[in-house]
């Protein structure tokens, strides 16, 4: 749903990685739970601990039909424009991941934060944070083979989860990480997607 490496901490949302997503303010009079602050925008502070999904915060606050359509317009314009975006996401480094779906065998665009490893791409399946892998890296188990679109460029990869031993040299390149791992209990995989 949201680029990996992105959390929302406030409102307004404020960026947490490289490439920082931010969205509109939450519908008016809404009554959720802001991600991380404990506190709603018609109550104030709540004694209720946050979610640890970050992802269903934000969908708890956006509902998916509003996070789909501004995923959406952001894929747009990253197209129209060869790679560049303006407004709040001027000068992000963001990538257009597109995967077949497990089950529907359908295509399924993300947008995604990434790192570069020589002319390796470097990913996290963060979910921001949530407690199950993103769909697009269930995709990816299923079908390693994918389209990654930066800036003008369009190629074809094969993606594979790094290995533990590879964890460590890679998590610089992708340095947002260590906030996403802190937002939940599993592992979040390391994926390196190699031009094929």
């Amino acid at each position: 749903m949201m680029p990996d490496g992105y959390r929302c901490a406030r409102m307004p949302f404020r960026r947490t990685g490289r490439s920082g997503l931010m969205l509109p303010p939450c519908r008016s009079g809404s009554g959720r739970t802001l991600a991380g602050t404990g506190r709603s925008r018609r109550s104030g502070p709540s004694s209720g601990a946050p979610s640890t999904s970050v992802s269903q915060q934000l969908r708890a606050a956006y509902g998916f039909a509003e996070i789909k359509a501004f995923n959406q317009k952001l894929i747009e314009e990253f197209r129209a424009n060869r790679g560049q975006l303006s407004g709040q996401m001027a000068g992000r480094t963001l990538m257009l991941l597109t995967t077949t779906g497990a089950k529907s065998r359908k295509e399924r665009t993300a947008v995604l934060g990434f790192g570069k490893d020589g002319d390796r791409y470097v990913v996290i399946a963060s979910g921001n944070g949530a407690p199950n892998h993103p769909a697009w890296y269930i995709n990816l188990q299923a079908n390693p083979i994918a389209t990654v679109e930066v800036g003008p460029d369009k190629v074809k990869v094969r993606a594979r989860t790094a290995r533990p031993d590879e964890r460590e040299r890679l998590t610089p390149l992708v340095p947002y990480i260590e906030s996403q791992q802190k937002l939940t209990s599993r592992e979040i995989p390391i994926v390196v997607l190699e031009r094929s």
